[in-house]
């Protein structure tokens, strides 16, 4: 399934109350574990300690940090929705945002949305999507929550 295009505010209002589509898979592998860790200063070993993992942690495996599994939100929801004529784009809030199931190393997500609300800003336009990110492996969910983004279009000559 193609990204979905948003031209204008009527695009988005056809989705209120609709899912809006899914993004493609992704996997985490422990390199990327790593670089967050070493981006948010958050070594906890049972991310980053593979050999400590294999015999202490009841996963037998380090995990992703659930807030890498957050940082994946802009990067997924640009595979499903497509916005044209955007002067620029602000990430608004997080709302309900519950962690589920823990992402193992090397384990793959991805996110699936529903447009909850929408308003018109005047020249601006709040969309609040429900998103769950699951892990393809175990079909259980990783993340769920509210996001909401504004979106300013350019304004017509």
């Amino acid at each position: 399934m193609g990204k979905v295009i948003i031209n204008s505010y009527e695009d988005f209002e056809k989705l209120l109350g609709h899912e809006i589509g899914s993004s493609d898979y992704l996997q985490v592998d422990q390199q990327r574990i790593n670089m967050f860790a070493d981006a948010t200063l958050d070594h906890q070993w049972i991310h980053v300690d593979e050999e400590r993992c294999r015999v202490e942690s009841p996963f037998h495996q380090t995990i992703v940090h659930g807030y890498l599994t957050l940082s994946l939100l802009p990067y997924l929801w640009d595979q499903i929705i497509q916005v044209n004529n955007l002067e620029r784009l602000v990430n608004y809030g997080m709302d309900k945002m519950k962690f589920g199931q823990p992402v193992l190393s090397g384990q793959s997500v991805r996110m699936t949305t529903f447009m909850e609300s929408l308003a018109n800003l005047r020249g601006a336009i709040r969309m609040s999507i429900r998103f769950k990110i699951e892990i393809k492996e175990t079909g259980k969910t990783a993340l769920e929550g509210v996001a909401t983004f504004v979106y300013f279009f350019k304004k017509e000559n």
